[in-house]
């Protein structure tokens, strides 16, 4: 039954889809049938295979840099006032800035390669994991710390042996936020300049007005997310697990 509430859901999304469909008429350029989509993809499968291979790799090297990055802050910013004084200001105020006012820089930095896509992703996520972290690293419960500071423990045995463990669910939730955010990132950056990738199909779709491939191509992506979504909420949860 681990599986049956998502499967239902996706049932009746589809049929929801199909009723809107017949009922509105519209035309295929306009809003395709499940059906029609369902062909598209099986036609061009080889093609939107070898897109989400590019599409993937970006987003799990995004997701990794992002959070190591993310986790790294997050204690740093903890352990050191100073680095709360100046760093945390510009940490919310790259949260201001939309993101696709970025793509375009970060693609005139990187070029329009894996580079560009892969800070994009970086970007998304990093505030979400630096931020969660931060938050569990400053909330570790005070009696912990009582009893550190009772047996004379080093400020850098109390982060490493109490601080950074009992902040590991915050972290958890941090990267399984990350695991949503990744893709969005990946695919803005295919967007602003690219040849290859699930958003770059996306776009060439929509040029040509072959809906059903754009449709194609953005449920393999949401597919793509939902299942980076469901093994990071795995490896999060044993992590947060042992936490305990």
């Amino acid at each position: 039954m681990r599986f049956g509430a998502p499967l239902a859901a996706a049932v009746f999304a589809i049929l929801l889809w199909q009723v809107v469909v017949v009922f509105t008429a519209l035309p295929r350029f306009i809003l395709p049938g499940p059906l029609l989509v369902a062909e598209t993809w099986w036609a061009n499968r080889a093609v939107i295979a070898e897109n989400t291979l590019v599409t993937g790799l970006e987003v799990l090297i995004g997701l990794v840099v992002g959070s190591a990055l993310g986790a790294a802050t997050a204690i740093q910013l903890a352990s050191s006032r100073t680095a709360r004084v100046l760093v945390q200001p510009m940490l919310v105020f790259t949260q201001a800035l939309p993101v696709f006012a970025l793509a375009p820089i970060l693609t005139l930095w990187f070029g329009y390669g894996l580079g560009s896509k892969v800070a994009m992703a970086v970007l998304i996520i990093y505030f979400p994991v630096t931020s969660s972290f931060f938050d569990g690293l400053m909330r570790t419960p005070e009696g912990y710390l009582d009893l550190a500071r009772t047996m004379q423990a080093s400020r850098r045995a109390i982060l490493w042996q109490i601080r950074v463990p009992a902040a590991l669910p915050s972290l958890a939730s941090g990267l399984r936020l990350a695991a949503v955010y990744a893709p969005i990132g990946a695919v803005i950056g295919e967007w602003v300049g690219s040849s290859r990738g699930l958003g770059y199909l996306m776009l060439l779709a929509n040029g040509r007005a072959k809906t059903d491939l754009m449709f194609a191509a953005m449920l393999t992506l949401g597919v793509l997310s939902v299942l980076l979504h469901l093994v990071v909420r795995k490896l999060t949860a044993r992590m947060a697990g042992e936490a305990r």
